[in-house]
């Protein structure tokens, strides 16, 4: 979900899976299929209803993966419900999203580096910061269990990412 330009995707379809991507921006979609001509491509939103996406999959997926996007939504909680309707019983949603744990927006503030690490003159930039805790609510909130956390990048508790691994319940 917010496939981009698709390079997650060709990686996915060398390591040997099918893979269906959603974006919403058609030169998003344009690109993707040049760069990975072995997936499949729908032009969706997570405000939009994944009938054509069942249509064609009614069997639904055992994986969604969206990679650095929810903190791009206005309404987060779509992703979620957007992801339960296309996975199967006890499939998994993957999330990366930039981490903001209460340690590293600590050193932020310490920092004052709150107007370049989040600048608000930044177009498309990020509208939403979450946490461990804010993320696992919203994904509980929207029918998941978390079974897996985990951040990359820096040093422990000021990761630049986390990434978190949820069941549908």
């Amino acid at each position: 979900m917010g496939c981009g330009n698709g390079a997650l995707c060709r990686s996915l379809v060398a390591a040997g899976y099918e893979v269906v991507g959603v974006e919403p921006d058609s030169a998003g979609i344009a690109i993707a299929r040049e760069h990975c001509p072995d997936g499949r491509f729908y032009q969706l939103s997570v405000d939009d209803a994944p009938d054509v996406v069942l249509a064609d999959y009614p069997e639904g997926f055992d994986v969604v993966v969206s990679t650095e996007v929810i903190e791009h939504l206005y309404a987060p909680r779509r992703l979620g419900l957007f992801a339960s309707a296309v996975l199967r019983p006890q499939g998994c949603l993957v999330i990366t999203t930039p981490y903001h744990g209460y340690l590293k927006n600590f050193a932020i503030s310490l920092l004052g580096a709150w107007d370049r690490h989040a600048d608000p003159l930044w177009d498309g930039g990020h509208i939403k910061l979450f946490s461990r805790r804010t993320l696992t609510r919203l994904l509980e909130e929207g029918g998941f269990r978390v079974i897996n956390f985990g951040g990359v990048g820096r040093l422990p508790y000021l990761w630049k990412s986390m990434i978190v691994v949820a069941e549908k319940c």
